[in-house]
């Protein structure tokens, strides 16, 4: 089923069809997790937007993904104080683990893996979240740890 054919992009309250963009994209995202070439043309038909222009859009800002995401989102800090605090050391833990880079999605479609800039964690660095919840001041061991609950989850609920 197709999720983004339920929402309704003319509903949207902006002024002009170039308010209305950034605002279908981030609508879209929220449904179905990223922005695909389906959403792209629907939001072509509903707003009259050229698709190269919502093409553009979408993979201009970091904010827009166009490829699915895993059940749960990791993303590295590697800000300043993380840096310092070994967030290499963690990126490549997290990397063994899962078997994926930067950007990528675990085969099993359960994680997706981000490097970002920062947290907003700094006197807890190095730090990782998975989708909303902080681990901190983390080893290499430590957040191979972390990942395996999170993989435990998807063992009970088979």
């Amino acid at each position: 089923m197709n999720l983004h054919r339920k929402i309704d992009l003319k509903a949207l309250h902006y002024v002009g069809d170039e308010g209305k963009l950034i605002p279908a994209l981030q609508k879209v995202q929220e449904k179905e997790g990223f922005i695909s070439r389906d959403a792209i043309a629907r939001i072509h038909q509903e707003l009259g937007v050229p698709v190269s222009h919502i093409f553009g859009v979408a993979t201009f800002y970091a904010q827009f993904r166009m490829n699915p995401v895993g059940k749960h989102m990791v993303r590295v800090c590697h800000g300043t104080a993380c840096h310092v605090s070994g967030a290499n050391g963690i990126s490549e833990a997290v990397e063994e683990t899962l078997k994926v880079k930067p950007g990528e999605t675990t085969a099993d479609k359960m994680f997706t893996l981000e490097r970002v800039s920062c947290l907003g964690c700094c006197s807890l660095a190095p730090v990782v979240m998975v989708d909303a919840m902080t681990h901190a001041n983390l080893t290499a061991n430590e957040v191979k740890k972390v990942l395996k609950r999170y993989s435990a989850t998807k063992e009970e609920g088979k």
